[in-house]
């Protein structure tokens, strides 16, 4: 019987979404460690005023994951946000579902998200890095320090113009088991694009998990975003990817940096993310010395300009991967 390669993705967020979007057409042992630092948002209500751990990423992760013949009006449902109604505006129903279903199971929200996955008929593993309450803090070069993850990733604007150096959490707290035996055994580990530290990075601050991935025999991709984020990735080059990565992992850990090659950007998306002090990643690898990764240079880019929900009020990527071609690139590494 011929083996089945077992990829893990690392992320959360849209990146995510649609990297697993893509990856689950394909034959593999599909699984995804979700971060959980979350704090905007309905996130924001689950957290405060369910006392749970954040669900979003979760959610999508599950919808991106759901099987093609799952329900469809079920799959809508979960991204479904509500637009009226006191304190559950801009909330989605996949969240308040999942409150629901950790009420039912008397508080174990673990059990929750079992169920949830087995409703929507998911095809993957959905691991969050950690079960313990935590919050992410950012610090800047000019010794400030940001709590939570939402203002880390929505800035003050004059803040957001200082360099992020530093990301941990507080309170410490342990990584999943489950993270770390599914990094162990893993034959492809899969850095997805997203918001650098909020999304991607929080995962390796958490307890051992940095520690797991790096020991790991598994080959390891680094997919570098498409633009630039203000307050945490101003200004990026490639390079500067692999620098950042590396502080976290250490050096020649990561074995491909996988970079968008086509220069197909629509103009007037590219003048709005100029207005958010966004600007695209350049790729100046080959500056990059001393060092065993390989580049792997694809069209990676979506024709689809994503549009935002009218009840969404945190911001989102317009332009993003393409979940098709960003999948194969993938797979050909594990195939």
């Amino acid at each position: 019987m011929t083996k089945v390669p077992k990829v893990v993705v690392i992320g959360g967020g849209s990146g995510t979404f649609v990297t697993l979007s893509g990856l689950k057409k394909f034959p593999l042992d599909l699984s995804v460690i979700v971060s959980m630092m979350d704090d905007g948002g309905s996130n924001r209500v689950i957290r405060d005023e369910f006392g749970l751990l954040p669900t979003s990423d979760l959610r999508q992760c599950m919808v991106a994951l759901a099987s093609s013949d799952a329900n469809e009006t079920l799959r809508k449902l979960f991204t479904y946000r509500y637009s009226a109604g006191t304190g559950i505006t801009g909330m989605t129903f996949g969240n308040l579902f999942m409150a629901a279903l950790t009420e039912i199971y008397s508080g174990n929200q673990e059990k929750a998200i079992e169920e949830t996955c087995r409703i929507l008929n998911v095809k993957g593993k959905i691991i969050p890095v950690t079960y313990d309450k935590t919050n992410l803090i950012a610090k800047y070069d000019n010794g400030e320090e940001v709590l939570g993850e939402h203002n880390i990733d929505d800035p003050d604007p004059e803040q957001g113009q200082h360099k992020l150096t530093k990301i941990y959490v507080l309170p410490k707290v342990i990584a999943n088991p489950a993270a770390k035996k599914a990094a162990k055994e893993a034959d492809l580990i899969v850095f997805s694009p997203g918001d650098l530290y909020t999304s991607v990075l929080c995962n390796l601050v958490v307890g051992d998990f940095a520690k797991a991935v790096k020991n790991s025999p598994a080959k390891k991709i680094f997919v570098i975003n498409l633009m630039t984020k203000f307050g945490q990735t101003n200004n990026f080059k490639a390079s500067d990817y692999v620098d950042t990565i590396e502080k976290y992992l250490g050096k020649n850990i990561i074995d491909y940096f996988l970079i968008n090659d086509s220069p197909d950007y629509p103009k007037k998306i590219l003048e709005k993310y100029k207005q958010e002090n966004s600007i695209l990643v350049k790729n100046n690898l080959s500056t990059v010395k001393n060092r065993k990764f390989k580049v792997i240079k694809k069209d990676l880019i979506s024709s689809k300009i994503y549009k935002p929900n009218k009840n969404d009020k945190l911001t989102r990527s317009l332009i993003r991967h393409d979940s098709d071609k960003l999948a194969s690139a993938i797979y050909e590494l594990v195939k």
